[in-house]
């Protein structure tokens, strides 16, 4: 493949992260504001298009207030309320319908035009394939909260999440595949790659452990730290009855597990950013493991002020980005320590 061809793919996988984090902003913010289930049908074409008249915003309300939420959450809500609550919902559906265009057609017409690497074709046809996918299982989410539930369910709105972040991953590392080639690293230890690949699975599931703490509230229920509830392990944390559930459903135990999560990934990659400044170490790996050691602390940071001040929308949301910008920082520390070389996805086995 040509320089140009490369780099025309390398500016479409770039575009398409980037519209994958506005898309976990704003379905972060619909998530905070409770506006998910605003919007009870499911039209992929008609959909597009909001009420445009008097008659189709009364028939919207309606339909929302024949769901629980609306009955006890949203209970009194007013035609205004609605509507505030709508927009924030049709924009995140709006967006996602945005993203997967940016995600598919480029593919097919860079497909055509012969600028895909064969090494990377099969890889990159999942992009179309988690775009419908994902716009599949966010109907899926939302109809889980229509009906018997007073919101989504937690295990569906981290599945919602955990397809994004895949997306993402593979935007980014095909990304730096097709970026500047360098010499195989000799300063870079074989256990130092092997622990990069750790932090970016820990970082991911950290992330998706998030995704429990959103579906559930949990962010509300402490709100001190360190300590929950005046202890280490936080009162109410084992709910019986609940068995295996209980790490998933308890908001107590989910708030903990984040929060364990959360500092042990933090600690595990300050360790690779203190490795990465180790004599013989190439540069570009030693200021990337730096900044992710950087940001990371920044993560913590938003993720404690998140916390004492009770889920701001604001502070949570660029918590949720930052979260992004973590693995994005792990994910380019791991591809440096490949030397730049053409290898597979970080959670894919490499073949010989």
């Amino acid at each position: 493949m040509s320089a140009p061809s490369d780099d025309r793919v390398r500016r479409w996988l770039v575009a398409s992260a980037a519209a994958v984090v506005l898309a976990v902003a704003i379905g972060g913010i619909t998530r905070l504001t409770e506006s998910g289930l605003s919007i009870t049908e499911w039209r992929p074409v008609s959909g597009v298009l909001p009420p445009l008249s008097a008659a189709e915003w009364n028939d919207a309300y309606r339909r929302y207030l024949a769901i629980p939420e609306a009955r006890t959450v949203h209970r009194g809500i007013t035609l205004g309320g609605f509507q505030a609550l709508f927009w924030w919902e049709w924009v995140h559906r709006l967006l996602a319908r945005l993203v997967g265009l940016v995600l598919a057609a480029p593919y097919f017409v860079l497909l055509f035009r012969d600028d895909l690497r064969p090494a990377h074709r099969r890889r990159l046809l999942l992009l179309p394939v988690l775009a419908a996918a994902q716009g599949a299982l966010g109907w899926y989410m939302v109809k889980s909260g229509l009906e018997v539930r007073l919101d989504v369910s937690p295990y569906r709105l981290t599945a919602h999440l955990g397809m994004a972040l895949a997306i993402y991953v593979v935007c980014v590392w095909t990304a730096l595949e097709l970026g500047p080639r360098r010499p195989a690293p000799s300063g870079a230890p074989p256990s130092l790659r092997v622990r990069l690949m750790v932090a970016v699975c820990l970082t991911i599931v950290t992330m998706l452990s998030g995704g429990f703490v959103a579906g559930l509230d949990a962010g509300k229920v402490y709100n001190t730290f360190p300590l929950m509830g005046g202890r280490i392990v936080p009162p109410g944390y084992l709910l019986p009855g609940t068995g295996w559930r209980n790490a998933f459903e308890n908001p107590a135990a989910a708030q903990f597990h984040h929060r364990l999560l959360a500092l042990g990934t933090a600690a595990f990659l300050l360790t690779l950013a203190a490795a990465g400044r180790r004599p013989g170490v190439p540069m570009p790996l030693r200021r990337a493991t730096g900044a992710a050691g950087l940001i990371v602390l920044v993560q913590v940071g938003l993720g404690i002020a998140t916390l004492l001040l009770r889920v701001p929308i604001t502070v949570a949301v660029l918590h949720q980005v930052i979260g992004l910008a973590v693995l994005t920082a792990v994910l380019v520390a791991a591809h440096h320590a490949q030397g730049g070389r053409m290898t597979s996805l970080p959670l894919t086995p490499s073949r010989p």
